[in-house]
């Protein structure tokens, strides 16, 4: 077993309280990295270093964990830039857009629908983003559902059935056929290429009735259940989620105060905030301090997708919701690697403790700040996974 140790870090963000300044970051300052057998071996101050097979020296600069994109749409085909621009000018977003990315996702080949996700794969992981999901949603008949997930398998295990995006033209004066669809035949083909199950629940997709009822019918196949919510304007998803012991709630934009002390109250239930879907529509940005102030746990994703957000920079995500939605530069950073790990329940990634898989981040930077600090600019130079340094073509490494 080879071991590596990545010496004169600046500054190391570990999300360890146990060790550094006992912030939930837990900064080592002059710090040094033990790599072995793809895990992380030992953490701690440069001068204690133990001896390794090979050093690398970080050059003093900011390491970090790996990102954890919990929340994003990347098996699709299409462009809709033309909506975008037209929300630029105005029109507000009311997500009727998803049925043109349906169109062209049905009648798209498998090869072209992996090649464009391995694209984004590797936009993801030159950005820093070591661990992420994909939903389907994008095929809304079983055939493409089906062909959606595994596609979106072969890179990630981290697969979501999402039947319940929108309702497709052809049920749209058959909504409860199609519901029934879902929860019947369309999950029961989904199934074996999906670890999670998630349902649209708001305005102009599913009422909170249509919601339990797939989502049940998700989770007693063995799926488990997480759900956008309140995107749109407030409504009950968001309670129903905690009911329901959901892994997260996404978008959360319209929460209600009721909402908060329920996710605070919660021990199983992230809030999931999406920066990039209210940078894109032009929708208020939810307050982030509300949420953290209660105590909620808060992921931060990039909800990558065709429609209403179309970026795979979780840079970005974090420097939006520095300046927009509340949250201090430590906290963004929390929510963007570790809560991300929580919304997605893995216990291996999203901090840089002993055991943990070696998933980190260079930057070119001294701290972290400067991800909210300097927006825009590509700060990330070195991306490891499990211990090896992974160029955006390897992204089918990512896990």
């Amino acid at each position: 077993m080879m071991s590596v140790l990545y010496d004169n870090i600046g500054e190391l963000v570990t999300n360890d309280t146990s060790v550094g300044d006992g912030s939930p970051l837990g900064v080592v300052t002059d710090a040094a990295i033990l790599v072995a057998d793809g895990l992380v071996a030992w953490v701690g101050p440069s001068a204690a270093a133990p001896a390794a097979d090979s050093c690398v020296d970080v050059g003093g600069c900011s390491v970090l964990p790996g990102f954890v994109d919990s929340h994003a749409h990347l098996v699709f085909a299409g462009d809709r830039s033309a909506e975008f621009a037209a929300r630029m000018s105005g029109l507000p977003y009311d997500g009727g857009g998803i049925s043109t990315t349906v169109e062209a996702t049905r009648n798209a080949t498998a090869a072209s629908l992996s090649d464009n996700l391995d694209r984004l794969a590797a936009e993801l992981v030159s950005g820093g983003v070591t661990t992420f999901e994909t939903k389907s949603g994008y095929g809304l008949d079983i055939g493409t559902e089906v062909r959606s997930l595994e596609i979106g398998r072969r890179f990630t295990p981290e697969t979501t059935f999402l039947g319940a995006h929108v309702v497709p033209p052809e049920y749209r004066s058959a909504r409860d056929d199609y519901v029934r669809l879902v929860a019947g035949e369309m999950l029961a083909a989904c199934r074996p290429h999906a670890r999670w199950i998630d349902v649209f629940c708001d305005r102009g997709a599913f009422d909170v009735d249509e919601t339990r009822f797939i989502l049940e019918a998700g989770i007693a196949t063995g799926l488990l259940p997480r759900l956008h919510a309140s995107q749109l304007g407030p409504g009950d998803g968001i309670r129903l989620g905690v009911e329901l012991r959901a892994a997260s709630v996404d978008h959360c934009t319209y929460a209600t105060d009721t909402d908060i002390e329920a996710l605070a109250a919660a021990d199983t239930t992230v809030a999931t905030l999406l920066p990039g879907a209210e940078f894109s529509t032009r929708a208020i940005w939810p307050d982030g301090r509300r949420f953290l102030d209660a105590g909620v746990t808060v992921a931060i994703a990039t909800d990558c997708n065709p429609g209403s957000s179309f970026t795979t920079s979780m840079a970005f995500c974090i420097a939006v919701a520095v300046r927009d939605m509340g949250f201090t530069p430590a906290e963004a950073v929390w929510s963007a690697t570790a809560g991300g790990a929580v919304a997605l329940r893995r216990d291996d990634v999203g901090s840089l403790a002993v055991g943990m898989r070696a998933d980190f981040i260079r930057l070119a930077a001294p701290s972290y700040v400067h991800l909210a600090y300097r927006p825009g600019v590509p700060l990330v130079c070195d991306v490891v996974t499990a211990g090896t340094l992974c160029r955006p073509t390897e992204s089918r490494d990512v896990q």
